[in-house]
């Protein structure tokens, strides 16, 4: 046989189902599990309750609900052949403290179901940034996790600090990768275009067996937001072995300034000299502002505007032909010259005849 047929797994080939035949003897050890829910859920998981009882009585496995402590208990019995029934009832019980609705939650019980409770509240420090990160996830309107689901087959829950998924290994894998992704600043959106080219390229049975990398898209990170320059910039001086000078003391200063061989008396009386020399200075800057609302404002010197020159030359001569020439002349009439040249035109037209 060759090798390449061993490795294949034939098209919609299932495991055979676990029965009563493969395991007649039953469980030697009762095994159980228990988990807490919180207080909001008490009154689905009352209403629920029943139908859990009823799902897991099929696989031989007891349930009960302790509403005093607040937990869910599931233990095998005599009758459980199943050693795997207990795992899966110990999923089921944690799905549905995890707000997972009991029409979801049933089907964990099938052999190709498995869930994967994935904790995201540690993943991010600030509040701030764990809840856009986790709201990034669901997308508008939630819009991005049921993109997630069609393309994985998997049922996802947001709640709290967790993300439940139920579905198949192969799609709960590939929800790890992605919500994980989420929670370090990469954007699903990316890792859906994969997945769907992932799912485009898998209808084609020659490219099987070949590697998709070629046709994956690879994106890569970009920090758009430049590093904000500080206000003052700390710069460096320049290396010295030699130490910086001492200050100077005010017994320096003083013995600079000859102060310090003056008697008490002496330095009392220049201490308030000095004194009566800066009350001085700040009474004159005082007066001075007080005088100032009483200097008048300087102002904007007269300008004469120039009178428009009324006067005008009449020529009356000029005047008196215009009214001459305008009386010759009527309403429509033809002005001399054209006149004396249609008479012109005429008298030959008359010669001709």
């Amino acid at each position: 046989v060759d090798e390449s047929e061993l490795l294949t797994v034939p098209d919609g080939w299932k495991e055979p189902a676990f029965t009563r035949e493969d395991n007649p003897k039953g469980l030697l050890e009762e095994s159980s599990f228990a988990t807490l829910f919180p207080k909001y859920r008490e009154a689905y998981l009352k209403e629920c309750w029943p139908l859990v009882q009823k799902a897991l009585g099929e696989l031989f496995v007891n349930a009960t609900l302790d509403l005093i402590e607040g937990s869910m208990t599931v233990t095998t019995t005599k009758k459980t052949f199943d050693p795997y029934a207990i795992i899966r009832a110990r999923d089921l019980i944690k799905l549905l403290a995890r707000s997972v609705p009991f029409e979801q939650v049933f089907r964990i019980l099938q052999d190709d179901i498995a869930c994967d409770i994935i904790k995201i509240g540690s993943l991010v420090r600030k509040r701030d940034t764990f809840i856009k990160r986790r709201g990034r996830l669901l997308g508008p309107k939630g819009s991005t996790l049921k993109a997630l689901e069609l393309l994985t087959n998997c049922y996802i829950m947001v709640q709290g600090n967790t993300v439940s998924a139920l579905g198949p290994f192969s799609g709960l894998k590939e929800v790890r990768k992605v919500v994980l992704d989420t929670m370090k600043n990469i954007h699903p959106i990316y890792n859906i275009k994969t997945l769907m080219i992932k799912r485009e390229l898998s209808k084609d049975p020659e490219l099987r067996s070949q590697s998709w990398e070629r046709f994956l898209p690879k994106f890569k990170r970009k920090n758009l937001k430049k590093r904000k320059e500080p206000k003052k910039k700390n710069t460096k001086k320049e290396y010295t072995p030699f130490p910086p000078p001492q200050p100077e003391s005010q017994i320096d200063k003083e013995l600079a300034s000859g102060e310090y061989f003056l008697k008490e008396r002496q330095k009392k009386r220049k201490q308030v000299q000095e004194i009566k020399a800066k009350q001085a200075d700040a009474v004159k800057r005082r007066q001075e502002e007080r005088n100032k609302a009483f200097i008048p404002p300087k102002e904007k010197p007269a300008v004469k505007t120039k009178k428009a020159s009324t006067e005008k030359k009449i020529d009356i001569e000029a005047i008196k032909e215009k009214v001459k020439n305008a009386k010759k002349k009527k309403l429509g009439a033809l002005p001399e010259e054209e006149v004396k040249l249609k008479m012109a035109a005429d008298e030959k037209k008359k010669k001709k005849k």
